[in-house]
């Protein structure tokens, strides 16, 4: 008798692999089987395609993200990796999340792509997953849900943009955005030009071409073992980014075939290497904001002021603007993540595993000795003595506060001034450009509830313009205080995700125009010259009333949404148990 092809047990007793995995419920897994088979097969699949490991492939290829234009290309790679080492692709949709296309910001969608992750990889039969990210918000939200899920997973990176060359000069976002629009605030350029260079900024498809929070991410991922060797730089057009997808699609098959998990890989050990090259890198604030929450589904939590000891003892060594001057495309051509790590290897931890099965130290030693190039400093001649990131302090910011202290004005990091407070982004909006507003160079702007409730989604709007009337008198930094984020590639004194936000009462909520604001980035203290008293005075005298919503997503991300120091995840999407505290 024909052994039946429907029995919920392969020939191994294995009733959780390939297409028998996660049987829809009918009440019978072997109907279950027989009639998933059945559809599965109107595409043409053969009984032999269908037994073998099955890789999905998260696709976030969309019309709105430029950023993931290379996915076709990048898709068809994996598959063809994946189907080399002996597995079966199979590519289903996620949500795709843009910068500049999605509203109120990109931080407020980030939870549900997590969430739309999770689901779809935990619902879907599949040994294990490739998750294709690059723009922001992208690669943190598919590591959170695919560690909630618990699946051998690997990222790949859709990979940067090229440069452009605008009258002479080379140019990239988003850093080079800025800094024309700035130009173009202060007078120093007009509308034409301002119109010819919007064209050359943005060079091809991919992620920004300095080290933004894409950047760091992709630097990120590779450094928690999650990408296959060389996976973070290459940029999008390139033939070195299809390989990487090939690459990927077959170690897919691999970790599938050895049950190599995503908690193997994410360790408290990875998470600390990850901190490393983040302070290297002079990487994004948002980097802090996205490794909470992925830790925190590890059941791990970020301790802000061993980050900071970490800071004091972590040189910036990548040239890449906005910390340096050069655009990921030379990170690559100088050997990429590799040249980095080689640098930093006295400080890492070698033993982490990565997704090859190899450990953090035998892919560095499997890389080679190196070559000359200039765009990695070596630990004595670095681009900062200290971590790019510093952890401030004070009444101001019992939770703690971040600044980008590789991209600030040395100048201002030791200021005490006047502040000039503006209540929500609207305010910012109608006044900042005002020639009747009271403001001097020496003055500290400061910008209420655009944390994660109050904006809500902590968008990047802490990269305060600098007021029109000061920016045409040639004024290029000021100290700015917010507690939402700014953009990984926005430079100046900023002070960023003020925590707890003025939405739920924090501190921030009671400062006042004309208060005497005191920075001290040496003794990482930002502090509100009030007395506690006063404070205690004004909270009783206007008190916060926290934003709510009558219905959907919105209630849902204003209910349960949490601070900058846990990542602003969902509370209920956090593991459920805290484990430990990151760096030990």
């Amino acid at each position: 008798m024909t052994e039946s092809k429907f029995e919920p047990d392969d020939n191994d007793g294995n009733a959780n692999a390939g297409m028998r995995k996660g049987l829809t419920s009918y009440g019978d897994r072997g109907f279950s089987l027989f009639l998933r088979k059945a559809f599965i097969k109107g595409a043409g699949y053969t009984d032999a395609a269908l037994d073998r490991p099955v890789i999905g492939i998260a696709s976030t290829g969309s019309a709105y993200n430029p950023c993931h234009g290379n996915a076709p290309q990048l898709i068809e790679a994996v598959k063809r990796g994946v189907m080399l080492a002996g597995g079966l692709p199979m590519e289903f949709p996620t949500i795709s999340v843009h910068e500049s296309f999605a509203a109120p910001t990109s931080m407020y969608l980030r939870n549900l792509m997590a969430m739309d992750t999770e689901e779809m990889v935990r619902a879907q039969p599949m040994d294990a997953v490739v998750l294709i990210g690059g723009c922001d918000k992208t690669v943190p939200a598919q590591l959170m849900g695919a560690a909630s899920a618990g699946l051998p997973a690997i990222q790949l990176i859709t990979g940067s943009m090229l440069t452009g060359s605008h009258r002479g000069e080379r140019v990239g976002a988003c850093t080079d955005c800025r800094r024309y629009w700035a130009r173009y605030r202060a007078g120093e350029i007009d509308a034409e030009e301002t119109a010819d260079v919007n064209n050359q900024l943005v060079a091809s498809v991919g992620t920004c071409s300095v080290m933004g929070t894409a950047s760091t991410m992709a630097c990120i991922a590779e450094a928690l073992g999650m990408t296959v060797p060389g996976g973070a730089s290459p940029p999008a057009v390139t033939a070195d980014r299809i390989r990487i997808a090939e690459q990927t699609g077959a170690q897919a098959v691999r970790i599938a075939r050895e049950r190599l998990t995503i908690d193997k890989v994410l360790t408290p050990a990875a998470f600390e290497n990850a901190m490393r090259v983040l302070l290297a890198i002079g990487g994004s604030t948002n980097g802090i904001v996205h490794l909470a929450a992925i830790a925190g589904r590890m059941g791990l939590e970020i301790d802000l002021h061993a980050l900071d000891r970490m800071g004091r003892e972590t040189p910036v060594l990548l040239d890449l603007k906005p910390s340096g001057q050069h655009y990921m495309e030379d990170f690559h051509a100088a050997g990429g993540m590799a040249t980095l790590l080689r640098e930093l290897r006295p400080l890492l931890h070698l033993d982490a595993l990565t997704v090859t099965g190899r450990t953090l130290g035998e892919e560095i030693e499997a890389a080679g000795p190196g070559f000359a190039q200039d765009v990695v400093r070596p630990v004595a001649q670095p681009i900062y003595p200290q971590g790019g990131i510093a952890v401030l302090w004070g009444n101001l910011a019992p939770g703690g506060a971040i600044i980008k202290q590789s991209a600030a004005d040395p100048v201002l990091m030791e200021h005490e001034g006047r502040a000039v407070v503006f209540e929500n982004a609207e305010d910012l909006a109608r006044r900042i450009d005002s020639d009747e507003l009271d403001v001097t160079p020496h003055d500290v702007l400061v910008l209420k509830n655009i944390g994660p409730k109050g904006a809500p989604g902590m968008p990047e709007a802490g990269y305060l313009p600098i007021p029109r009337k000061l920016a045409r008198a040639g004024v290029k930094d000021m100290v700015r205080i917010s507690d939402g984020r700014m953009s990984g590639t926005a430079f100046g004194t900023i002070v960023l995700h003020v925590t707890p936000e003025s939405a739920i009462g924090g501190p921030l909520a009671y400062v006042r125009s004309g208060d005497r604001i005191r920075l001290s980035v040496a003794n990482r203290e930002i502090s509100l010259l009030v007395t506690d008293e006063e404070l205690a005075r004004r909270a009783k005298e206007s008190p916060v009333v926290e934003p709510t919503a009558e219905r959907g997503y919105r209630k849902l991300f204003l209910q349960t949404v949490t601070q900058a120091d846990k990542g602003v995840d969902f509370d209920f999407l956090r593991a459920p148990d805290t484990t430990g505290k990151v760096p030990r």
